[in-house]
């Protein structure tokens, strides 16, 4: 596994996957996955899904978003979601996440600029 730290976001490769964290090691007591078309630069994938799902929760105390990025044959596998320290909110929280990764103008934007 390979990692490396940039402006405060942990980026790593493991087992052919990409890892966006901000906390190390990455956690995912929420979690939501998604397949999107095949992208060229899973790290712009990452970093536009990061920054997304952060205004969508930033109100959530504890919250810490991680993203999760791995190429399969003919798609692009995603889980987004994160370390949430704080309790409550677990399924308002997963059903916004949900609601982001299904949304058809952002999907279109991430991959248009991934």
């Amino acid at each position: 596994m390979s990692r490396n730290i940039r402006k405060g976001w942990h980026l790593a490769n493991e087992d052919g996957a990409l890892i966006l964290a901000r906390r190390w090691p990455a956690r995912f007591d929420l979690a939501v996955e998604t397949l999107l078309p095949k992208v060229r630069h899973k790290a712009r994938l990452a970093h536009h899904v990061r920054q997304d799902l952060w205004r969508a929760l930033q109100g959530l105390r504890g919250f810490t978003p991680c993203i999760r990025v791995e190429e399969s044959a003919d798609a692009t596998r995603l889980i987004a979601g994160g370390q949430l320290d704080a309790g409550g909110a677990r399924n308002a929280a997963l059903a916004r996440i949900e609601a982001l990764l299904e949304d058809p103008d952002r999907r279109a934007r991430w991959t248009r600029w991934s």
